[in-house]
């Protein structure tokens, strides 16, 4: 099993050492009881990490480490954006935890048609525990990024989003039941971007659809089950892990 991530401030270059304190102090020292001689990995969640070897415990929050090995690793390609529709209660963080797990690099809040969700009042609070939720799916899964969440979006919002993305050569897909195409029709190998449009539990608006798919979008199909809105970004995150060099060790 590879060694637990924790993030930092600052990773520490070859030779050099780090202190683990606070909230990933205490998680590393209480909670996974890492012990003096063994290794963890410390990332700043903007790509690079180091892999530590623990050199003392001096607190129930503080771990001294130093690395023997640092890694840069750039955001994969082509980069994925995911417009995500507002979910309802604890699935709201839950399709964050998924998405990013599966590799989103930007998770955008939209406030559909359709929504039963609303942040009016709260996008403050809403942003923080979509940010906390991706930092802590970001370290369980071993990702060397934290997806950027994005602000909360209106429709023209993510119309705007589109029509950019696609005039710079991008792929925007609509995930719908009734989609025209699958994600294997898209070409998504050749593309250095693209956005993939969740809409929520009652389902996209037609004129969002209409809206979209007339800037270029595409309503794509994922297969024949139909998805909560908490699980399709996750689902289609995969199989463009598939199609494309995402996923690639080399």
């Amino acid at each position: 099993m590879s060694p637990p991530l924790f993030w930092v401030d600052a990773v520490p270059r070859l030779g050099a050492d780090v202190t683990l304190s606070g909230a990933e102090g205490r998680h590393a020292v209480t909670v996974t009881r890492i012990a003096a001689g063994e290794e963890l990995v410390v990332g700043d969640g903007r790509g690079s990490t180091a892999r530590c070897e623990v050199a003392a415990i001096t607190a129930k929050d503080t771990l001294i480490a130093r690395a023997h090995t640092y890694a840069y690793v750039d955001r994969p390609r082509p980069t994925v954006t995911v417009v995500q529709a507002l979910p309802k209660g604890e699935r709201s963080e839950l399709a964050v935890d998924l998405a990013t797990e599966a590799g989103a690099d930007r998770i955008i809040p939209w406030q559909a048609a359709r929504c039963v969700a609303r942040w009016t009042g709260k996008v403050d609070k809403g942003l923080a525990k979509w940010a906390s939720a991706a930092s802590a799916a970001a370290k369980q899964s071993r990702r060397p990024w934290i997806p950027d969440i994005g602000p909360l979006a209106s429709t023209t919002d993510v119309r705007a989003l589109s029509s950019d993305v696609i005039a710079g050569g991008g792929i925007v897909a609509v995930l719908h039941e009734h989609g025209a195409v699958g994600l294997r029709d898209l070409g998504v190998a050749d593309v250095g971007e693209i956005v993939l449009v969740i809409g929520p539990e009652g389902g996209l608006d037609d004129t969002e659809i209409a809206d979209l798919t007339a800037l270029g979008a595409t309503s794509v199909i994922l297969g024949p089950q139909v998805l909560r809105t908490s699980t399709a970004a996750a689902v289609a995150l995969g199989a463009l892990g598939v199609l494309t060099d995402r996923w690639s060790t080399t």
